[in-house]
């Protein structure tokens, strides 16, 4: 029993220490991007052998970052993109999920199928696909030519569905009986119920927003309409990023931080809200 124990103990410690060095590992990164955001110019250009600590951090990258590109611009252009594609999101997916989910109507698991088949399909022949019709709808150069691509989601139709289903039948039938309307149904009693998938889909659908990257590049060209994707590639392109490299983690990390803080605060509903809708029972 105690060499059964011993074997346990030393798993776990293993399992711990390889959790570390993993973490380690993987926040590296984030630790050289902060860091370098905080040398100066000079003195990260006098290192010959890179140091992992400063003795004497600036904010002039901060300062160079957003004066070399209207940076604010572009987070205001991405708040606003955000926010919209993200609410126009919500409101199809809910839909679409409770329409499969309760609603029984001839060819339902058959257009479901043929519906989720539609992830299969590859994102380069999609893009190209809506890139023609945003171009013929002259929608380029606009905020609903970035928006309107990106108001469905398949998978999240699917994680929204799967969860509305754990919901039992008898509770729908009994709000029916009561003379409760499905609209009403959803917003009183569904979506409360489910509330820990909708602000997992939520949150996501707002990281890939800020996230986004070849969509705005193909749709943009006018400075107007720039997200901060945009506003990092305009660094790099006119050479301010290429030479002062601080400068340039500076802009990355005003731009990482607020996905960073979301993750970090809501992380734990993330997690249950994907295992809710993962699982079914």
């Amino acid at each position: 029993m105690k060499d059964k124990k011993r074997n346990v103990s030393a798993g776990r410690i293993f399992i711990y220490i390889f959790l570390a060095v993993w973490a380690l590992i993987v926040l590296f990164p984030f630790y050289w991007m902060v860091l370098t955001s905080f040398k100066s110019y000079g003195a990260y250009n006098s290192e010959f052998v890179p140091k992992f600590f400063i003795t004497d951090p600036t904010l002039q990258n901060y300062i160079d970052a957003f004066s070399a590109v209207p940076l604010g611009r572009y987070f205001l252009n991405t708040l606003i993109f955000t926010l919209a594609t993200t609410a126009i999101m919500l409101i199809v997916s809910v839909l679409a999920a409770f329409a499969f989910a309760r609603l029984e109507f001839r060819g339902k698991n058959a257009v479901f199928a043929l519906f989720l088949s539609l992830m299969m399909i590859p994102a380069e022949l999609v893009v190209i696909t809506n890139f023609v019709t945003i171009t013929n709808w002259n929608m380029r150069n606009t905020f609903w030519g970035l928006i309107l691509p990106s108001v469905t989601s398949v998978f999240y139709i699917y994680l929204l569905k799967e969860n509305f289903e754990q919901v039992p039948d008898e509770l729908y039938k009994a709000a029916k009986v009561d003379g409760t309307s499905d609209i009403k149904y959803l917003f009183k009693v569904l979506l409360p119920i489910c509330r820990p998938t909708v602000v997992t889909v939520t949150i996501l659908k707002i990281i890939e927003c800020w996230n986004a990257y070849v969509w705005p590049r193909l749709i943009t060209d006018k400075q107007a309409y720039f997200l901060v994707s945009n506003g990092i590639q305009e660094i790099r392109e006119n050479g301010f990023g290429r030479e002062n490299i601080p400068a340039m983690m500076a802009a990355v990390v005003v731009i990482s931080l607020p996905l960073i803080v979301l993750f970090l605060i809501f992380r734990n509903k993330i997690m249950a809200g994907v295992r809710r809708g993962g699982t079914k029972g």
